[in-house]
C-alpha cells in the first residue's frame, strides 16, 4: 500500500475499517470503482466470492430474538430491541435504511419475510455481522441515487395504513431526518411555512417533488420559474418566502450541490 498516493491510502484504510475487509479485497473493489468509495461498496458486498451468505437457522434465531410474542412479527418493542442491541437510537436514520433493505410495508414493523429479505440483501445472520454493515447503510445516504430512492420509499413507509397521505407531523419529522443528511438550507422555513398556512396532510407528489425543487432550484430562488410545473404548495412556499423577506443571496445560503 506504501506505493500509493496518501488519499488513495486512506480510502483503502476507511474502506477496511468499514467493511472488515484485507487490504487486497479493498483495492479490488476500490480499483474496480474508479476509487469511489460508494461505488466500492456496492462491488464488494456484491461479490459471491467475498459476500457472507446469511445463514437460515441464524437468521431464525435473530428473527425469534424480536418477534412480537403474539403475533408473528417484529413489532416497536422489538425493534427498539433490536437497536438496543445495535446500539443504535431507534430514531436514528440507519433504522430507514435498514426498513429500505427490507422493503418495510410500515414504519415500526417487520414481517418475517421482509426481515429476512433485508438481512439476506445485506449478508447479516448475527447481530456481529449486523454492527458491521452499520457503516456501510449510512454511506449509502451518500450515494445520490440511493439517498432519492430511500427518501422517496419513505413516504409509503411512514404513513398510516390504508391513508394516502403523510401526517403533517411525520412529514416535518422524516423531512428534517433526511435533510440532515443532504442539508438543504430551505428545510426549516419550509417545515414553518408548513404549519402556519397548510397544516394538512403531504401528498405524495408533494413529497416526491419537493425533493427534485431543493437539488434543482437555488436557495436563492435565482433559477426558479414560476411557470414551472411545481406542486402549488412549492409555488406557495416560494411566495410565502418572498413576502417574508426570506431569501438572500448570502454566503450562509449553501447551494445544494455543494453537498453533494
Amino acid at each position: 500500500m506504501h506505493k500509493l498516493g496518501r488519499s488513495h491510502r486512506d480510502k483503502v484504510q476507511q474502506f477496511m475499517t468499514i467493511t472488515g475487509a484485507s487490504e487486497k479485497a479493498a483495492l479490488q473493489a476500490l480499483k474496480a470503482s474508479d476509487w469511489h468509495l460508494e461505488g466500492a461498496f456496492d462491488f464488494f458486498y456484491s461479490q459471491p466470492q467475498i459476500k457472507s451468505y446469511p445463514d437460515t437457522k441464524h437468521l431464525e434465531e435473530l428473527y425469534n430474538r424480536y418477534k412480537d410474542p403474539y403475533t408473528d412479527m417484529i413489532l416497536a418493542d422489538g425493534i427498539t430491541l433490536l437497536c438496543n442491541d445495535l446500539q443504535v437510537d431507534p430514531q436514528d436514520i440507519v433504522t430507514l435504511v435498514l426498513s429500505w433493505h427490507m422493503k418495510a410495508s410500515t414504519m415500526c414493523e417487520y414481517s418475517k419475510q421482509e426481515f429476512f429479505t433485508g438481512l439476506q440483501a445485506l449478508g447479516i445472520d448475527s447481530l456481529e455481522k449486523f454492527r458491521e454493515r452499520i457503516p456501510f447503510m449510512r454511506s449509502e445516504l451518500k450515494d445520490e441515487q440511493k439517498f432519492s430512492e430511500i427518501y422517496n420509499f419513505a413516504f409509503g413507509w411512514a404513513k398510516e395504513k390504508g391513508q394516502k397521505s403523510l401526517a403533517l407531523d411525520t412529514a416535518i419529522g422524516m423531512w428534517q431526518l433526511l435533510f440532515a443528511e443532504k442539508p438543504w438550507p430551505l428545510v426549516d422555513h419550509w417545515c414553518q411555512f408548513l404549519q402556519a398556512r397548510h397544516n394538512k396532510a403531504i401528498s405524495r407528489d408533494t413529497w416526491s417533488q419537493l425533493l427534485e425543487f431543493a437539488k434543482t432550484i437555488e436557495p436563492s430562488l435565482s433559477n426558479y420559474d414560476a411557470e414551472g410545473a411545481w406542486p402549488y404548495l412549492i409555488d406557495e412556499f416560494v411566495e410565502y418566502l418572498n413576502e417574508n423577506g426570506i431569501i438572500s443571496n448570502s454566503q450562509s445560503m449553501t447551494d445544494w450541490s455543494q453537498k453533494r
